[in-house]
């Protein structure tokens, strides 16, 4: 999880809505997000939503098996479905 504290930018429905049916449908995203001054871009299997401390996440799993804790206002790629 970031330790970037700023202020969380709410995303749109329609793609909290995305995330939510990709869960539903076990199907395989690729992701590109930023965390920490670097930019990711991976495939991940998302797993769950999580809202802590007013902000949501999306709890995914990479290719490694790693668990990821994705603040949605740092993707900044529509989802791309695999």
């Amino acid at each position: 999880m970031s330790k970037d504290d700023s202020k969380y930018q709410p995303v749109s429905c329609a793609l909290y809505n995305e995330f939510e049916l990709a869960i539903i449908h076990r199907q395989k995203l690729r992701l590109a997000w930023h965390e920490d001054g670097q930019t990711h871009i991976a495939m991940i299997m998302p797993l769950d939503l999580l809202t802590r401390d007013r902000q949501e996440f999306l709890i995914a799993q990479d290719h490694c098996g790693q668990v990821l804790h994705i603040r949605l206002d740092y993707i900044h790629e529509q989802p791309f479905i695999k």
